[in-house]
């Protein structure tokens, strides 16, 4: 059985209903569900911390660089962690029902193989 790495982002729009959903709660509604959703953040943690290689984190904001210089830029990419599975379903299995979008107002967690670099 291989192992392999994968890297998985958390992704979700600021301008989602979910996120307005969350904005218009009331303050004490919204902690307690923060509060909530880092127990569920930490429980995942533990349940996976076997396979987690790279804890990541939250991401700030982005800047673009390109053959125009450099930009400050909007995407929906909201933080990263690094697992390693037997295979990429297994790897998407440990992201199901995660706090990210079952708690908190993110969409979703895209997960995808991280190859080698080719010739290298």
């Amino acid at each position: 059985m291989s192992t392999d790495t994968y890297l998985a982002v958390f992704l979700g729009s600021k301008t989602s209903p979910k996120w307005a959903a969350w904005n218009a709660m009331p303050e004490a509604e919204r902690k307690a569900k923060e509060q909530a959703g880092i127990a569920g953040w930490k429980g995942w943690v533990e349940k996976h911390q076997g396979a987690i290689q790279a804890m990541g984190g939250p991401l700030g904001k982005t800047k673009q660089v390109d053959g125009k210089g450099i930009a400050d830029i909007a995407n929906e990419m909201g933080a990263f962690t690094v697992v390693r599975a037997a295979s990429h379903e297994a790897a998407a299995k440990m992201f199901e029902n995660h706090p990210h979008f079952a708690i908190f107002p993110g969409e979703r967690v895209e997960i995808m193989p991280v190859l080698p670099i080719p010739g290298g």
